[in-house]
């Protein structure tokens, strides 16, 4: 099969497509033919070294959508010609950015006929993320106000889907370009984050958030205890410095904030989550969108622009 892979850690230089050995299911796992596959920061970490892959040569990649090829024993979920799709690999095994993967049968749902591949990778691992943040670690419930940082990213585009679907009221932070898509996709009350009184426009737009999903704890932890209610949850996806903290710890117990920091890939049954996302996608409350295909040959060029913030939605792969 054809495949990218890198064999020492570096830029995206290191990648190259090359012809690797078909991998064979195992137990309770299968094997998909992969029709898309997402692009993801969290991709060009383990090419760089910042985490580390399982092994060298590396297929990068966590998210896939296609159907399954072959199945390994002990698999009655799954058969041979499903639609599938899911996340969490390229982290403890090879990922996606290939003809085929192998994936275990806990990582992976039943891909809706009505739901293109394309749009199934682009929802797996944000739409994962996004889940986990706002309903199991942050308990979102109708009527509540939720902030979501950066809406117009991967995860930010859907977790506003999601908000609005719960039945939250929803500002987001976004250049003022996207503010009438995000609006389409359920946000109420987008605010240009460039604003230099940006605080002060979260809060006049939508009254106090209860709950905030935070992408760049280095930048807006403070700024999370200011606008944020009494009892505010804020949930940290991400960041893009190493060290982040408090500058105010005193506004931060004045509003008794609540700070949760969280992996996608520690989830513990992301096929649960991947069944309910499957849901939303077939009755379209939830539409990824994707903003660029690239082929196995330009996956360098895919990790290049994944690290921009000049795109809407996300990027996909397609073997």
């Amino acid at each position: 099969m054809r495949a990218v892979r890198y064999h020492e850690y570096g830029g995206p230089d290191v990648l190259r497509v090359e012809d690797a050995e078909r991998p064979d299911p195992g137990r309770r796992e299968v094997r998909v033919e992969v029709r898309a596959a997402g692009v993801n920061p969290v991709d060009t970490y383990f090419r760089e070294g910042s985490y580390e892959p399982p092994e060298l040569p590396m297929i990068p990649g966590s998210d896939l959508a296609g159907v399954v090829d072959a199945v390994g024993e002990d698999v009655d979920e799954f058969a041979e010609g499903d639609r599938v799709f899911g996340t969490g690999l390229g982290n403890d095994r090879q990922g996606t950015y290939a003809e085929y993967a192998v994936a275990p049968t806990d990582r992976l749902a039943h891909l809706p006929e009505s739901v293109d591949f394309e749009e199934g990778a682009a929802a797996a691992l944000v739409g994962v993320t996004a889940w986990r943040a706002l309903v199991d670690h942050a308990g979102l419930e109708p009527a509540e106000t939720c902030l979501v940082h950066g809406g117009s990213g991967g995860v930010g585009h859907v977790a506003v889907q999601l908000a609005d679907a719960a039945g939250a009221h929803t500002v987001t932070t976004a250049s003022a370009e996207y503010h009438d898509r995000l609006e389409e996709l359920g946000a109420n009350s987008p605010v240009d984050y460039g604003r230099e009184d940006l605080a002060d426009a979260v809060v006049e737009a939508a009254g106090r958030p209860d709950v905030i999903l935070d992408h760049r704890l280095d930048d807006y932890l403070d700024f999370d205890a200011e606008v944020g209610t009494q009892g505010v949850r804020v949930v940290g996806i991400g960041n893009t410095r190493p060290a982040a903290g408090f500058e105010n710890i005193a506004a931060a117990r004045a509003q008794e904030m609540t700070l949760q920091l969280m992996s996608m890939y520690n989830t513990p049954d992301m096929s649960a989550v991947l069944l309910k996302l499957a849901r939303l996608l077939e009755s379209g409350d939830l539409r990824p969108h994707v903003s660029k295909r690239y082929d196995l040959d330009e996956a360098a060029a895919a990790q290049k622009a994944v690290l921009q913030n000049s795109f809407f939605g996300k990027l996909v792969v397609t073997p």
